[in-house]
């Protein structure tokens, strides 16, 4: 019996016990709860660019356009997100938009009109992912065929308006919950995906409805055909923002399954607002989206103009969920035209972000280089170097 003991608890048996606790528990772990093991995993750091209306320079010349795009590779971008749909026109030749009245507005370059397919084959020769970008989601200009020819998909507020203020200046939004809407939305999605060879769609803080807005008639007949009441007159009721933001998510499922039909392997990546935002502003519930598993990539839109309330939405939980679960980034604004961001600014904030195990996207390109005072081409162009020393595909 002492010769037992003293072999149980000599230093040898010690060591061995260590090492057989410690495969236990990592049995356990990976074994028993694989939840945790798939909350640690690493996704390529998006780093992104949004071109825009506003970047004509790169879109009228074919050379020009190649040279940025090999520039961005250059410097180790791997995403650009080129604008499709904006104040109700399409940016492609578009016989969906052509069938609703919309005539063609295309933007031709010296070689071509047609400068997203340039744009998808020169950024796919860099190496870099092309998602086209439906920025007007279901917002519209009033004075756009898209809205004049069709004014039963407008909606309105309670007292009949339905005119808008925005960052893009006097609006009218498309009713998401009528059928032809989502019909014509679904149809524009599905005609990019099947004539470009693109590697995802984007949609942002546009698909979507402020909360001021769905007292239209065919709305509120839907409502009450639902729950046999009229629907309530203040906006900022609950149960009728749930409702609406329902039917939103509704419609997102179904555009998600829709495009995974066509392009199983399409990115459906969304732009939003920060989540509370979103949704009790906008009737965005994209943290249900995640849960849902119809995003596949994650962009939040922190347009904030100090690093301190900049740090603040990165720490909200529904942003630190959703990087464990998918490809998460944050937008960054590089300035508005004429104001641009000072890039010390820009560099702290994708330092932030990557402590936050975040990636980022910027908007948008123009401004990306615009020079803000004391600043040149060669300073912003080192710093984002630096930042993006190494390559970082996501091919």
């Amino acid at each position: 019996m002492s010769y037992f003991f003293s072999i149980a608890f000599s230093p040898i048996a010690k060591i061995q016990k260590t090492i057989i606790l410690f495969l236990v528990s990592v049995f356990l772990v990976v074994f028993l709860n694989p939840q945790q093991v798939i909350s640690q995993a690493v996704f390529p750091e998006i780093r992104g660019v949004w071109l825009t209306k506003n970047d004509t320079d790169i879109l009228i010349d074919r050379s020009v356009l190649e040279n940025s795009l090999r520039e961005l590779a250059d410097l180790n971008f791997n995403t650009i997100y080129p604008v499709v749909w904006n104040s109700g026109y399409a940016s492609y030749p578009s016989q969906v938009a052509e069938s609703v009245g919309i005539p063609p507005l295309v933007r031709s370059n010296l070689h071509n009109n047609d400068v997203i397919g340039d744009i998808v084959r020169e950024g796919h020769r860099q190496g870099l992912l092309v998602i086209p970008w439906f920025e007007f989601g279901f917002m519209t200009t009033p004075s756009s065929e898209l809205a004049t020819k069709n004014p039963r998909w407008i909606t309105n507020r309670r007292d009949g308006s339905k005119i808008g203020d925005s960052a893009a200046g006097q609006v009218v939004w498309l009713n998401p919950f009528h059928p032809q809407v989502q019909q014509f939305i679904m149809d524009l999605v599905l005609e990019v995906i099947t004539k470009y060879p693109v590697d995802g769609v984007q949609f942002d803080d546009h698909t979507v409805l402020p909360r001021d807005f769905g007292y239209d008639p065919y709305t509120i007949a839907l409502y009450k055909q639902e729950t046999k009441k009229n629907p309530p007159t203040n906006s900022q009721d609950k149960t009728w923002i749930k409702w609406r933001a329902d039917k939103i998510t509704d419609f997102m499922v179904r555009l998600n399954k829709a495009v995974k039909a066509k392009k199983p392997n399409a990115i459906f990546s969304v732009a939003p607002n920060p989540y509370s935002t979103a949704y009790n502003l906008f009737l965005q519930d994209w943290n249900r989206w995640v849960n849902l598993g119809i995003v596949d990539e994650l962009i939040i839109q922190v347009y904030r103009p100090d690093l301190k309330t900049f740090v603040k939405e990165l720490k909200n939980p529904q942003i630190q969920s959703a990087r464990k679960k998918i490809p998460t980034g944050v937008a960054i604004l590089t300035g508005l035209r004429n104001n641009p961001t000072p890039i010390t600014l820009i560099e702290d904030k994708v330092r932030q972000a990557r402590r936050h195990r975040l990636g980022v996207a910027f908007f948008y390109y123009e401004t990306l280089w615009e020079n803000a005072p004391m600043e040149n081409d060669d300073l912003r162009k080192g710093v984002v170097r630096a930042l993006f020393f190494e390559p970082q595909s996501r091919l």
